[in-house]
């Protein structure tokens, strides 16, 4: 993988979990990087991990609102003088059930997180930097977005909304910003940890692969896709799930 050497990233949701792996392979690979989250500590102690201040900084708040992100591009403008690279990794999964039956006030505010919140990222680390100089974008989707999903539909219903944000501003932003997706199957984190919990090795029999996600898995594919490696590559969403998206094998 080429070198990220004197660039600058915002990942959105990172003071743990995949949003934390994608931070320190981003550095590992020689960026800077800003990392937002809601919990200060948790923010103050990811920074640490990371390798302190000379390569990482936390910004706290909500993903979704506006004052946080402005705060935090306008942090990083400071900070490192740039914006190259934005992996929009935060997102929520508050409700369980049959999308029919969802209360609309709870779809909202999944919707708000999971899509307009990485759009509105995106519009404003376009405007303070990219858009002159340049970027890469990854969005963090799901194998939700592209089968239907017992329980979590509605974050299905999100997630199937950023890979076609992700199309559409891949269409809009080129030549000079790429914008791609990754759609990860399980993950062994504390987001996705009922999905897993109570069997863990059942939940990996239906993987090809017969395990399920870590975190690393997912950084590196979105490692690949902010590296000029990919960099013929814009609009796309890269499936990350150890095949369990793969047709019935006879």
């Amino acid at each position: 993988m080429t070198s990220l050497a004197g660039l600058a990233a915002i990942v959105t949701g990172a003071s743990r979990g995949i949003g934390l792996a994608v931070a320190q392979r981003l550095v590992d690979d020689g960026a800077r990087v800003c990392i937002t989250g809601r919990n200060e500590d948790a923010l103050r102690e990811a920074v640490t991990t990371l390798g302190g201040s000379q390569c990482a900084m936390g910004v706290a708040g909500k993903a979704d609102d506006r004052d946080h992100q402005a705060s935090a591009v306008a942090s990083a403008m400071e900070h490192f003088g740039r914006v190259d690279i934005l992996v929009n990794n935060a997102g929520i999964n508050p409700v369980y059930g049959p999308v029919i039956g969802i209360e609309l006030g709870a779809a909202r505010k999944v919707l708000d997180v999971n899509v307009l919140a990485g759009l509105a990222w995106t519009q404003a680390c376009y405007a303070a930097w990219m858009q002159e100089h340049g970027g890469r974008v990854v969005n963090v989707a799901s194998v939700a977005g592209i089968q239907a999903a017992d329980g979590i539909g509605m974050y299905g219903v999100s997630k199937a909304a950023v890979i076609a944000l992700t199309r559409q501003l891949g269409n809009e932003l080129g030549p000079k910003v790429r914008v791609n997706a990754v759609a990860p199957g399980v993950v062994k984190t504390e987001f996705a940890r009922a999905l897993y919990e109570a069997d863990e090795e059942g939940a990996s029999e239906a993987y090809p692969l017969r395990r399920l996600g870590v975190p690393g898995d997912i950084a590196s594919a979105i490692a690949f896709l902010v590296s000029s490696e990919s960099d013929w590559i814009t609009g796309q969403t890269i499936v990350v799930d150890g095949g369990v998206t793969l047709p019935v094998r006879i």
